[in-house]
Parts: C-alpha cells; structure tokens; sequence
C-alpha cells in the first residue's frame, strides 16, 4: 500500500503570491522592503517563523522569539482573509488526491499553519479524505529539515519506501528525500530545469500531469532501490559472494 503525501502551497494550492504579499505587508510596517525575486529564491520553503526570524537577521532587524511571534501573528489574518476572498486551487490537484485516498492513506506536509490548511481543505470539500496534516505546528524544524515527512510517515505507520511526496520547491524535495520517500517536482513555483538539479524522481510541469499509477510505480522503483542497496550493503558487509554450506 502506498503512502500519497502533498505539500500544500504551491502544489495543491495557488498561493505563493499570497504568502508573498502577506510577508511584505507585514514587513514594510517594521522598515523592510521584501523583494519578490528574493523571497521566491531565499524563503520560500520556510515556514513563516523561520522566514520571518531569517528576513528581520538579514535585513539587520531584532529578530528575537517575541517579534517572529508577532509578525507571525500578524500575517495570519491578512493570509485567510486573501484566501477567503479568492481561493485559487491548481487544476488536477484535488482530484488527485481524491484518486489517491481511494487507494491508500493521505498527508499533507507542509510549512504553513494548521489553520490555514484545514480552512482550504475544508472550502475544497476534501477534510475527510486526508488521514492526517503535518503542519508547522507539529514540527520543531522546518524543510528541508526531514522532519515533517518524518512525523507523518510515523502517523500514517508506513515507511518511507512505501511513499511518495510531491513537492514544488528544493528545500521541500530535500525534506522528503532525506526522509527515505519518492519523490515527484511540480513546476509549479520553480522552472523545471531548476528543479532538475534535485533528487526528485520525475519532474513535470503541473500536478495535472499525474495519476495514481504513475505515483505508484515511482513508489516502487524506489522501493526496488532501497532493497538493492539493502542487499550489496550485506553482501559487502559478508565480504562478498556468500559461502555455499556443506555437510
């Protein structure tokens, strides 16, 4: 049985420029001028307590625990009020991850808050469907840390040769190969021949290029892999060929 676990901005949903314009109102209220180019290249992957603390330290602002839990706070209303007003959702994603919680288990792994994922995943129509949501609330580091992948593959009880995450970003490709899953690139945030230079096992251009077969059969070469791997370790460990047993 295979484990399907998404990110979620980005790969599911059409919101990078929302969290961008989010991070800059919020920003330009304490002096900074938070630059597209820049937060697309640096930030993007982080979730908003790590992207805060790294923009105030680089722009050489206080950047202690109690102003990224304000600006944090911060951000949120301005967030779900954005996408309560224009939720734009990546055509073909929903459906599958519909076609995937048909066949085996559900995650979503990603940097944003629980909050804001549950209300998409609710406006979309999808809550049930998802087995469980590893948010930046449940992790103490963020991706490409493999933490959140970690903690889902522990919830779902599967190990990580059993799954494959889809993703949009480096970081988060990182995050999930460390983790011991397949991994799939949208290019959706990042031009392909960006993503190309990352350990994902196939790229395309957008989530509506997949189905459920394909996501498998990625599944299982990987699996293939590992096993193989598994083998010559012990062979080399054995010092090679194993001895033939006689009486």
């Amino acid at each position: 049985m295979t484990a399907y676990l998404f990110d979620f901005n980005g790969v599911l949903v059409d919101d990078e420029h929302v969290h961008f314009a989010a991070f800059r109102e919020v920003l330009l209220k304490r002096g900074i001028e938070l630059q597209k180019e820049r937060y697309f290249a640096e930030y993007l992957a982080f979730d908003d307590a790590t992207a805060f603390r790294t923009m105030l330290k680089d722009a050489g602002k206080p950047h202690d625990a109690k102003t990224v839990r304000a600006c944090v706070s911060q951000k949120l209303p301005i967030y779900l009020a954005a996408v309560k007003q224009e939720l734009v959702l990546f055509p073909g994603g929903f459906e599958l991850l519909k076609a995937c919680a048909a066949r085996g288990p559900v995650a979503i792994v990603s940097g944003a808050l629980r909050v804001e994922i549950e209300l998409v995943l609710k406006q979309a129509g999808v809550t049930e469907l998802v087995r469980t949501i590893v948010a930046a609330d449940d992790v103490s580091a963020c991706k490409p840390d493999p933490a959140g992948y970690v903690e889902a593959l522990r919830r779902l009880r599967v190990r990580g040769e059993a799954a494959v995450a889809i993703e949009d970003s480096l970081a988060g490709i990182e995050s999930a190969w460390n983790a011991g899953c397949a991994v799939v690139a949208v290019a959706h945030s990042y031009p392909a021949e960006k993503l190309a230079e990352s350990k994902a096992s196939l790229i395309v251009a957008t989530i509506a290029e997949l189905d459920v077969d394909r996501l498998d059969q990625l599944v299982a070469a990987n699996a293939a892999s590992v096993s193989g791997d598994a083998a010559d370790a012990r062979a080399a460990g054995d010092g090679g060929e194993p001895e033939e047993g006689g009486i």
